[in-house]
């Protein structure tokens, strides 16, 4: 891989142990990367250093995901103050007290120390919201939890500096996409089960999704982009991508609420190219 890969939240699906599989299923240059489903963005800071695009466009429909990497681009010293407060006051009350005023603050910057703050102390890192999209994970059993990851951060901050960052639908992408960018799409994957926690907004992502996103990558193939896809290994996803070049990886789940459901699974990569 060669890189160091900058994460600063927990994500369940995220790609930081496929990255050097990915290596091979990258176009020769990119330019121009757009990635519609953001994440933890292991494979943005990865093509950023691999490959230096002039531009970047990074979105994602959890618009407080996306709201914390604008703090952590424009705002970071001022992020890392807060954090640190969290991190002196961290305790079981603190965090349920802590999470009651994220489902409450309007301030952004507040609401992203507070999101960074419950993601690296919470169950497994998860990210999940009920159905009045309240965040209500319960806390995490760790003994010392690194909060405050001052060097991580500011390699972050760095690598999202001129970095276009939007809350938004992945379909609009076609608006603003152009023959020869890149886009790498990694929604969330199919089969979905909600006791797995996969619901990381307060809507979930099922087969009408799954279909409106293979016509999204149709379309972005018919314009003369580059596009490649993640997801899991079953009928539905080789049926909507019947034509394309489809190709194995395996991978480890480390985020599940069953036990059992943790361990190498097969995976797929979707290219047009």
């Amino acid at each position: 891989m060669g890189v160091e890969i900058p994460l600063f939240v927990k994500w369940a699906g995220g790609k930081k142990q496929l990255l050097s599989k990915f290596e091979e299923f990258y176009p020769e240059n990119i330019e121009v990367y757009r990635e519609p489903f953001v994440g933890g963005g292991a494979v943005f800071f990865h093509v950023k250093q691999k490959f230096n695009p002039k531009k970047i466009f990074l979105s994602d429909y959890n618009s407080e995901l996306i709201n914390l990497y604008v703090q952590i681009r424009d705002n970071l010293s001022e992020l890392i103050k807060l954090l640190r407060i969290h991190a002196k006051n961290h305790s079981k009350d603190y965090y349920y007290e802590a999470r009651n005023a994220y489902n409450k603050e309007k301030d952004s910057l507040k609401k992203a120390a507070l999101l960074l703050y419950l993601n690296r102390t919470c169950f497994n890192g998860l990210f999940r919201v009920n159905s009045k999209n309240e965040f209500n994970v319960p806390i995490g059993s760790y003994k010392n939890p690194e909060i405050v990851r001052e060097e991580t951060l500011k390699k972050a901050s760095h690598l999202l500096k001129n970095v276009v960052a939007k809350a938004q639908d992945f379909k609009k992408v076609l608006e603003t996409a152009k023959k020869g960018d890149f886009v790498y799409l990694d929604p969330p994957y199919w089969p979905f089960k909600k006791n797995n926690f996969t619901s990381y907004t307060d809507l979930d992502f099922g087969r009408e999704d799954q279909v409106r996103l293979a016509e999204v990558f149709m379309k972005l193939d018919a314009k003369g982009c580059k596009v490649m896809l993640s997801n899991s290994d079953s009928e539905l996803i080789h049926k909507l991508y019947k034509g394309y070049n489809i190709r194995k990886v395996k991978a480890r789940r480390s985020i599940n609420s069953d036990a059992k459901g943790r361990g190498e699974i097969d995976e797929v990569v979707v290219t047009n190219y």
